[in-house]
């Protein structure tokens, strides 16, 4: 089942995640939501260490690290 936040204004998204190779050949995992389905990249879940935030103007959700309690 795939992981879906409803933002402020009542649109569905999906959290997406997928490995992407960088300028410098480095990998990265790179997570983003979408408001359809792509086979192979839905998550399930959020990923450890994250949250969720919405950007205030467009409603756009995305995930930001969660910071270390001190």
């Amino acid at each position: 089942m795939a992981y879906q936040h409803t933002n402020k204004k009542g649109q569905t998204y999906f959290l997406h995640g997928k490995s992407v190779t960088l300028q410098n050949g480095r990998q990265q995992r790179i997570f983003y939501f979408a408001r359809e389905q792509k086979p192979g990249e839905v998550l399930d879940a959020i990923p450890d260490g994250y949250r969720i935030e919405e950007n205030e103007r467009t409603g756009l959700p995305f995930l930001k690290k969660a910071q270390a309690a001190a």
